[in-house]
């Protein structure tokens, strides 16, 4: 088959790939797998989700991985003959895949693993981004794999382990990879591992000793100790430190914790761009102002904040609304869901709406028990000018029946910038 048929063949499929409504069978799942490798272009991406086929469609489409830069194969129950020709396609010479998402496949088989780590640890592998959410990797398994990564370390980017079981052995082989002066990952997803103590400090204190590469840090769900969190903070005030985005929703720290945490944000403001806190990280009014503190300095240059079930008190409440409106002219995103917001924060948080510096595109306040005063300072300020607000999300608020009439009446006016505006009840 020549290039201009080949050609004329992926159009004709991909035509009837992109009609939803239309269900692929295993033959056209099939041929057209086999399109995709005969075509002489790389295919950008492979996303099962994308196609509306059986299991069984999905998993014969698992072949064309070997012609494609990024593959998403999430829940495809994939299968040791999968697990083969994904490492085939890693090993390969030259490599195209760069993305490669195994997330909600239960690799609990051990010949599947030593297939996926062949494939990682080729010469000819050029990974970059690996996404193991949810595998049930056994503690064997998860030690095979990270002494593989720390093996070839040279090209990942991007590692997301979250909801993997994470025993201690497995996490100290993850350390001696992000210890590595060759590690250059940037993201590390590790929500709900359930790491121990031990486990905690010691990937502090990995971060640490080589802080220079790492941008996105998720560690949701840890109980993290003040021992683990003086690891952390120390990471964070290494002049060295390069994160842009820390998630630590559910973490569980103490109050001394949370002024740690938040002191060490004070002392590098400069690179952080995301921050999610919620009220399990041992925020209280004093934490609350030290933050304050950090959203204050001339250097932070955060864009989104979420602040979500901090129980924020009035006091704490009006202090973050103060400190937000004397440094915004960055912040693109801020959620304070599931606080009970007082009237005096609130018309706080209409001044930052009305400063002409103001950025904010998103404003999330779900479950926040306004006040009908509260809905009509918002209802003022946004139909005296509309600013940059695109999103503004009130659900679960109990609000009056005359506070929804006058935010549907702003809605309708021709000067209104939002997009979405939500304020219905769940």
């Amino acid at each position: 088959m020549d290039n201009v048929s080949v050609r004329q063949d992926m159009r004709d499929f991909l035509k009837l790939e992109n009609k939803l409504e239309k269900k692929l069978s295993e033959h056209h799942c099939s041929v057209l797998a086999s399109i995709l490798l005969m075509s002489p272009e790389v295919q950008d991406e492979l996303d099962m989700e994308k196609y509306n086929t059986s299991v069984e469609g999905r998993q014969l489409l698992v072949q064309a991985v070997r012609n494609c830069r990024k593959a998403r194969f999430t829940d495809c129950g994939l299968s040791v003959t999968h697990l083969a020709v994904i490492a085939s396609a890693l090993k390969s010479n030259p490599s195209h895949l760069t993305e490669l998402d195994l997330s909600g496949n239960h690799l609990q088989d051990s010949v599947a693993v030593k297939l996926l780590s062949a494939g990682l640890k080729s010469p000819n592998c050029r990974l970059e981004t690996l996404r193991l959410k949810h595998c049930m990797l056994s503690d064997t398994d998860f030690d095979s794999l990270v002494s593989v990564l720390k093996s070839n370390p040279f090209h990942l980017k991007h590692l997301d382990l979250s909801g993997n079981n994470l025993q201690d052995s497995g996490v100290k082989k993850l350390c001696g990879f992000l210890e590595s002066p060759h590690c250059s990952l940037e993201t590390l997803r590790l929500q709900s591992c359930c790491l121990s103590q031990i486990s905690c400090d010691s990937l502090a204190s990995a971060l640490r000793s080589n802080p220079s590469h790492l941008k996105h840090l998720d560690l949701s769900g840890k109980e993290l100790q003040d021992s683990a969190v003086k690891q952390l903070s120390g990471f964070l005030e290494s002049p060295r430190c390069r994160l842009e985005t820390l998630i630590l929703w559910g973490c569980r720290f103490e109050a001394t914790g949370g002024d740690a945490l938040v002191s060490a944000l004070k002392s590098n403001p400069s690179r952080l761009k995301h921050l999610e806190l919620n009220f399990y990280n041992g925020l209280q009014d004093s934490g609350v102002k030290k933050l304050c503190g950090f959203l204050e300095s001339p250097h932070c240059s955060l864009e989104t904040l979420r602040l979500r079930s901090c129980s924020l008190s009035e006091s704490s409440s009006y202090c973050l609304a103060s400190a937000l409106r004397s440094n915004h002219s960055h912040l693109r995103l801020l959620d304070l869901s599931f606080n009970s917001l007082q009237y005096s924060a609130v018309r706080q948080l209409c001044g930052i709406l009305e400063s002409p510096h103001c950025r904010l595109e998103t404003l999330e306040l779900v479950s926040c028990s306004l006040s009908e005063s509260s809905c009509d300072a918002f209802n003022s300020t946004l139909s005296y000018r509309p600013y940059n607000l695109k999103h503004l999300n009130l659900c679960n608020s109990h609000l009056q029946d005359s506070a929804v009439k006058k935010l549907s009446g702003f809605r309708e006016s021709p000067n209104c910038r939002l997009e979405t505006l939500d304020w219905f009840d769940m």
